[in-house]
């Protein structure tokens, strides 16, 4: 039987950053399953950089069904998590069975992927104190107040916690992910 990954995810989560994970993951061999705050079709959204903005932009995506709600989530089934960003983590991080879920991965030191927006979940459980991310730029004061030291790089590796930017730098993300989660949960 396949290791299974977990997907914490909600509405206006960032499309690619669901997707991607999922669809890699998936390649690679690992059982992988959505959780949202419940199960229905999840909207997700677009975020892109346009010239002359000062942010990016943000547009509907694609539909995807959640597999099971946070309340139904055994994390000791789940051999490793992935967080990804969008808008859904800023009101995710409030959600409590969502909290007792990530909690339960950092306690068994078990591999956490997290991407954009998305370590902003993982430092409401505080995570990431004394630990080494990055995350969307603009986040480095979250990232600083949640305790960690924050760099702004592709993609930052400490022990099992591998931390993204944004989508564009999914390629090193998930092979950075994917080195750490074959030492700790090989498939077969």
């Amino acid at each position: 039987m396949a290791a299974k990954i977990l997907i914490v995810t909600g509405d206006a989560a960032e499309a690619l950053e669901v997707l991607y994970p999922y669809q890699r993951l998936r390649e690679e061999g690992y059982d992988v399953h959505v959780a949202a705050p419940a199960r229905k079709k999840l909207r997700f959204v677009i975020h892109d950089f346009e010239p002359g903005f000062d942010t990016y932009t943000e547009k509907p995506g694609y539909v995807w069904p959640a597999d099971l709600a946070f309340a139904e989530v055994d994390p000791g089934q789940y051999a490793a998590l992935v967080v990804p960003g969008g808008r859904a983590p800023e009101y995710l991080r409030n959600d409590p069975e969502l909290r007792k879920i990530l909690r339960a991965f950092f306690e068994t030191d078990r591999p956490v992927a997290q991407i954009c927006h998305g370590p902003l979940l993982t430092a409401a459980v505080d995570g990431l104190r004394g630990r080494r991310v990055t995350a969307y730029p603009a986040l480095e004061p979250d990232m600083q107040a949640a305790g960690a030291t924050f760099q702004d790089a592709e993609t930052v590796v400490d022990g099992t916690l591998v931390s993204a930017r944004s989508w564009p730098d999914h390629s090193r993300w998930m092979r950075e992910f994917l080195t750490v989660l074959r030492a700790k949960a090989p498939l077969g």
